[in-house]
């Protein structure tokens, strides 16, 4: 049976965790990493609840007061840092405040637990200012940091880390979950498929709002095609989604890319595209997919560290790329 919060296809990476927890053995700081819609932050808040817990077992007993005030939503030897709303960095005073946590007794006489996420969204000064705390925790420290991205924080911070990489989850492992959640083994296939092997951000992307989002992109996709300005295009999106139609922009192009380089359909995530598809082969060389491939990760990266202001800008200068080579 899967345990409570663990997802089915993290069963053996749960058991592993419990295992060092249960010998002395865990360390004092994981960096567990994987894309979104793995189920890290699942896995994280298991473990958070199992380590504040008075009487483990296999998982949180549930019962206890340490489990109680976890359920309220506030316990006192648990710290979580994250951007403050509306904001996208981790700054030095949420860790300056862990600092001071860590010096201090836990207060159920049990772990101190800091959880940092995405742990990649320190800044330079944040993420110094932590390295003491990491190299001198304490006893019954366990600091968790959860990544999307984990090449994107200091060498310094993840060498200080145990990592435990999360990676993408074959569709047997995950197959009941998602027909559970989604209603249909065909639906289940189609969009762990569109997710590229990720069960949480399949059933993300197959919520409704999300469904019309992806049309809509397809649509202004297959417009490019036809000849209409790329401009025009961009004006018809939602700029506050340019997270979204990047990341949909990229999936399309790795698509594109495999697709060039096999001419199998069988490679392809969006398998319902393929006709889009094969019309930007013919037009576009596979190098040319490459280096709009890198522009679009790095305008997608440039928008979560906030260093581009102007997201319609940069929606309509990666569309009029994409026209371009689609007319090429």
């Amino acid at each position: 049976m899967a345990l409570t919060g663990v997802m089915p296809w993290h069963q053996a990476t749960w058991q592993h965790l419990t295992r060092l927890a249960d010998s002395g053995r865990m360390p004092h700081a994981l960096l567990i990493h994987g894309a979104h819609g793995v189920g890290k932050q699942q896995l994280a808040e298991a473990l958070i609840a199992r380590t504040l817990c008075a009487s483990p077992a296999d998982q949180a007993c549930g019962h206890c007061h340490s489990c109680a005030m976890l359920a309220s939503g506030y316990h006192p030897d648990l710290l979580r840092v994250s951007p403050e709303e509306g904001k996208r960095q981790i700054r030095i005073d949420p860790i300056r405040e862990v600092n001071r946590f860590v010096s201090q007794t836990a207060q159920q006489g049990g772990y101190r637990v800091i959880v940092i996420s995405p742990a990649e969204a320190m800044n330079v000064a944040a993420a110094n200012a932590l390295l003491k705390s990491l190299e001198e925790p304490g006893e019954k420290t366990l600091f968790i940091l959860l990544s999307d991205v984990p090449s994107r924080m200091l060498a310094t911070i993840r060498s200080r880390c145990q990592q435990w990489s999360l990676a993408s989850v074959a569709f047997e492992a995950c197959r009941g979950w998602l027909i559970e959640q989604l209603g249909s083994l065909d639906e289940a296939y189609f969009w762990w498929q569109v997710a590229g092997g990720l069960p949480l951000l399949a059933v993300e992307l197959a919520a409704p709002e999300e469904r019309a989002l992806r049309h809509q992109i397809h649509d202004s996709f297959e417009q490019l095609v036809r000849g209409s300005e790329p401009v025009s295009e961009a004006a018809r999106l939602d700029r506050q989604a340019i997270d979204a139609i990047l990341w949909y922009g990229i999936a399309w192009l790795e698509d594109l890319i495999r697709l060039g380089l096999s001419g199998e359909a069988a490679v392809l995530h969006n398998p319902d595209l393929e006709p889009l598809y094969r019309q930007a082969v013919k037009n576009g060389r596979v190098q040319d997919w490459f280096r709009l491939l890198d522009y679009a990760r790095e305008q997608r990266r440039l928008l979560a560290v906030g260093a581009n202001p102007n997201p319609q800008l940069v929606l309509e200068a990666w569309l009029v790329r994409w026209a371009a080579l689609l007319r090429s």
